[in-house]
């Protein structure tokens, strides 16, 4: 069994990242600008910014985070969007998500424009990944495709199985591994909450890919000898046998099938940090665009 490390891989790809912006910075004097939106007081949502604060730092960028309380406004938050879009200081932006329920989530993400739209969630950039053409792709498939890249998995002719038909990883990550390219040129099984059977359709899977948000909902006995397994899920469980009172655990129960696996994600430590990475390749690809 080897350990898919998410959180050296992107350390390598952020060092990559920063040698580029120098170039940058040499022929065009340009920085590249992420800009962030966040709305109310998620836990999750705060960490996660912080950790893209932090990340900007280290390879050169340019970051704002711009933060509003949980009772902002739909109407201020598309101004804000709006002026976001205007600005050519800034090369791509993010809207931190989940948003408070008052606020469409659709109507947000349809409010940026698609040139800044780097977590690739706007409708026009989903639609060129479906076309395979050039573009955004949301960072946490993006970041899943470069570790598959990054320790050279062979994905041709295998069958993914995905489970999980979010719009954000589920979704465009399934289109991905059935791409006539690599990593790709897999037989695609997406599964969801409908699916019956789950257990005898991961059998079947070489590479199976879990963003369900159920702790430890992949067991042993779903997964066969040999299985490539990336685990999307990342959730905070009580334990007071820890200084911190928590322990976090993932969508798959990873002591009893790592053993079985060819290949594994940690949590923490897998997918999580390409995320941040992806985001970061993204912004730097609209950076040299302009």
């Amino acid at each position: 069994m080897i350990l898919l490390d998410g959180k050296k891989t992107s350390l390598e790809i952020q060092a990559e990242i920063a040698e580029e912006v120098k170039v940058l910075k040499a022929n065009k004097g340009k920085t590249p600008h992420l800009a962030a939106i966040l709305v109310g007081n998620d836990g999750a949502s705060q960490t996660y910014v912080n950790a893209k604060v932090k990340a900007c730092e280290h390879v050169g960028f340019q970051s704002s985070l711009f933060r509003y309380p949980e009772d902002f406004s739909e109407k201020d938050l598309l101004a804000k969007i709006d002026a976001l879009n205007q600005d050519d200081s800034i090369d791509g932006f993010i809207v931190q998500l989940p948003l408070p329920k008052h606020i469409d989530v659709d109507k947000v993400i349809e409010q940026i424009h698609p040139d800044k739209d780097v977590d690739g969630f706007h409708p026009a950039n989903v639609g060129k990944l479906v076309k395979n053409f050039p573009t955004y792709i949301s960072a946490t498939p993006f970041g899943i495709i470069k570790l598959l890249e990054h320790y050279k998995i062979e994905t041709s002719g295998k069958h993914c199985v995905v489970i999980g038909r979010s719009q954000i990883v589920g979704l465009p990550m399934s289109i991905l591994m059935g791409r006539n390219t690599y990593p790709g040129n897999c037989t695609v099984t997406l599964c969801h909450s409908r699916t019956q059977n789950i257990a005898e359709i991961t059998r079947q899977a070489d590479i199976i890919i879990v963003a369900l948000g159920v702790p430890e909902f992949l067991k042993e006995d779903m997964v066969k000898e040999g299985a490539v397994v990336i685990d999307v899920g990342i959730t905070r469980i009580d334990d007071p046998s820890k200084a911190r009172g928590y322990r976090l655990v993932g969508d798959v129960d990873f002591e009893k099938v790592a053993p079985k696996s060819s290949y594994i994600t940690p949590v923490p430590g897998g997918v999580g940090p390409m995320t941040i990475t992806s985001l970061l390749c993204n912004t730097l690809l609209a950076s040299q665009k302009k």
